[in-house]
């Protein structure tokens, strides 16, 4: 499977073009607990058994880049497009028919970017990419992020205690943030009402 550098020739190609392009970073959630857990065989044989997946998943090129991280180019995605196709794979994976010996499911953590919104060369881009995987982790896993944006500014809004609590309860379940669910929620409905 190509590596790093073929992932940085493969967007310098795109960029060179001129042609939009969109990078998937993944890693397998709790790799490292699987090794430890159950040893480096069965870890082997989830790397190989995602490997496959991925080629059968994501027609693109599929990019290992080390240990139980994983690349996806996406070349003419738009940021959109890219998120929609990678969240689609993360569901497959999950649903994949593959359990730990301890009855586990595998799961992946997916941040996305995308030449020429995020960033304007090979390397800010997989920046982006690892920015927004890292986001993905740290909003509780087993999803896909986008790049932190920036521009970011406090809105404040009063809501009914009841709405308030069952966010609260929602966002432990899930182990994530409210202000993660929210922003979810309010790009939801963008998309529904298709607000540009």
């Amino acid at each position: 499977m190509p590596n790093r550098a073929a992932l940085s020739n493969a967007l310098r190609q795109s960029i060179d073009n001129n042609t939009p392009i969109a990078v998937a970073l993944l890693d397998i959630d709790g790799f490292a607990d699987i090794n430890a857990e159950f040893g480096q065989n069965v870890g082997d044989i989830v790397l190989r058994s995602l490997a496959n997946l991925l080629a059968d998943l994501a027609p693109e090129r599929v990019f290992h880049l080390s240990g139980d991280e994983f690349a996806v180019a996406l070349p003419g995605r738009s940021l959109e497009q890219a998120f929609l196709q990678m969240e689609s794979l993360r569901q497959a994976v999950h649903a994949f028919d593959f359990s730990l010996p301890d009855g586990r499911k595998l799961a992946v953590t997916i941040g996305v970017a995308q030449f020429p919104r995020d960033a304007k060369d090979a390397r800010t881009v997989q920046q982006a990419a690892d920015a927004a995987l890292a986001s993905a982790k740290e909003g509780g896993r087993n999803q896909v992020a986008l790049p932190p944006n920036e521009e970011m500014v406090m809105k404040s809004c009063y809501y009914p205690a009841s709405s308030v609590r069952r966010l609260k309860q929602f966002a432990e379940r899930l182990a994530r943030k409210e202000s993660t669910l929210l922003r979810e929620a309010l790009d939801d409905l963008f998309r529904k009402y298709d607000v540009p």
